[in-house]
């Protein structure tokens, strides 16, 4: 059977599942349910300096979208840094780990953004046995108003600046948490390996309003009538966050940095993907939140079957083999052509696709043939956009097909030698070098 067993930065756990930094981590109760449910480690709620507590809102602090199932597919929250003493924490964080040595034990740091704050809390998070810590650039809310979070996050010369104070100041591997509300998370990563940072994790929560009560006229969640933006997680992220990890993963800067992915992972699936893409470990919080600590069951034994079909015996098998799949739009292989196919064994004649691409595609699915209400594809007018494979409500009764010889569209042969956009003749670039 394969092995889920990983090394991350030397932090060795059962398996890549950490529950991330978040309200399932915010004691030790909470955090030995999850490690005798069977989770590989935790980053714990992010710690912030001693003193009066973080006060948080004594009423709603999330907000949802849902599907029309009313399954969660995105969760809204306002709730800031741990509210919790200081010297709690730790105590409770020396006793998990104490209790638990063979599961990793992180711990999420927030403090003001210059060096003192840093030392200080770095010496007391290393008394308590912990095995790295993570640096929160990330979250978007209530604490970024404060100069912290990804108010951090967002300026590389103080990401560079922290990381390399953190890094002086303790012996423990240093995580940066990355925030998503950036235009290029390239340029994050890359002050984060300057400063020494050991590893990323991304992504944190995307600054967010996710809706509005109209009877109220107040942001949701509401609080005595008003409410603020607030940090927006789970499934809807994890496109965002897949493009984010991949966007490091192959920067020639940041290629080979460690990376811990976190954004909508609710599956073993979604976890091999995020690892496809060079993650060594996967943080869940939403899916928890929504379901419990035992879904790590499903997502363990889940992981180990495919791996045991593929025939990988670790992760490391694996992880990064998506990487070099992924490129710029224009290397892309122009004289790759496919079709739509309909199974009319599966086919159900709901209409959707026909509708679909008859109002806002290429005219391409017929509705009726030979006066019978038939669904059909039209070769010489399909681009082979896919869009009604994903309407279509029946798995596999509409698939692409690639196809060889003429291309319908053109009346010119498909050529395969050209391979990809940069040998094919319409890229600028050919031209250019053949001039010169």
């Amino acid at each position: 059977m394969a092995s889920l067993h990983t090394n991350f930065l030397g932090v060795s756990s059962p398996n890549p599942f950490w529950l991330a930094s978040a309200p399932p981590t915010d004691k030790q109760y909470n955090v030995e349910r999850a490690f005798e449910a069977g989770w590989g480690g935790v980053v714990w709620k992010t710690l912030g300096e001693a003193g009066p507590p973080v006060v948080n809102v004594n009423g709603p602090r999330y907000g949802a979208i849902w599907g029309p199932d009313r399954r969660l597919l995105g969760l809204n929250n306002i709730e800031l840094i741990t509210d919790r003493d200081l010297e709690v924490n730790l105590r409770e964080i020396e006793t998990v780990k104490k209790n638990w040595p063979d599961r990793a034990m992180i711990v999420s740091l927030m403090v003001p953004c210059e060096e003192e704050p840093w030392k200080n809390i770095l010496a007391s998070v290393a008394q308590t046995g912990a095995d790295a810590v993570e640096l929160n650039f990330g979250c978007p809310h209530g604490m970024s108003e404060r100069g912290m979070g990804s108010a951090v996050g967002q300026v590389p010369e103080y990401i560079e600046m922290v990381a390399r104070w953190c890094k002086q100041h303790s012996d423990l591997p240093v995580i940066v948490k990355l925030t998503p509300n950036i235009t290029d998370i390239r340029k994050p990563a890359e002050a984060a390996k300057r400063g020494g940072a050991d590893a990323v994790s991304l992504i944190n929560t995307i600054n967010s309003i996710v809706s509005v009560d109209l009877d109220s006229y107040s942001p949701v969640p509401s609080i005595d009538g008003k409410g603020s933006h607030g940090g927006y997680c789970g499934p809807a992220v994890k496109p965002i966050a897949l493009s984010m990890v991949s966007e490091i993963a192959r920067h020639p800067e940041t290629h080979g940095m460690p990376i811990s992915g976190i954004g909508g992972i609710q599956t073993w699936r979604d976890a091999a993907e995020y690892i496809a893409l060079g993650c060594g470990t996967v943080q869940v919080c939403t899916a928890a939140m929504t379901y419990g600590f035992k879904i790590v069951e499903e997502m363990v034994a889940g992981l180990e079957a495919w791996m045991d079909e593929k025939g990988h015996a670790t992760i490391e098998d694996f992880r990064g083999m998506a990487v070099p799949n992924v490129t710029d739009w224009q290397y892309l292989n122009l004289n790759y052509v496919t079709k739509a196919r309909i199974n009319q064994d599966l086919c159900i004649s709901c209409g959707r696709c026909h509708i679909a691409c008859e109002d806002t595609s290429h005219q391409a699915i017929t509705n009726m043939v030979d006066g019978v209400r038939k669904f059909e594809v039209i070769d010489e007018e399909c681009v082979g956009c896919n869009l009604c494979v994903n309407v279509c409500p029946v798995d596999d009764c509409i698939t692409m097909e690639q196809i060889s010889g003429t291309d319908p569209r053109t009346g010119k042969p498909i050529d395969p030698d050209y391979g990809n956009w940069t040998e094919h003749p319409n890229n600028p670039s050919v031209h250019k070098e053949a001039a010169e």
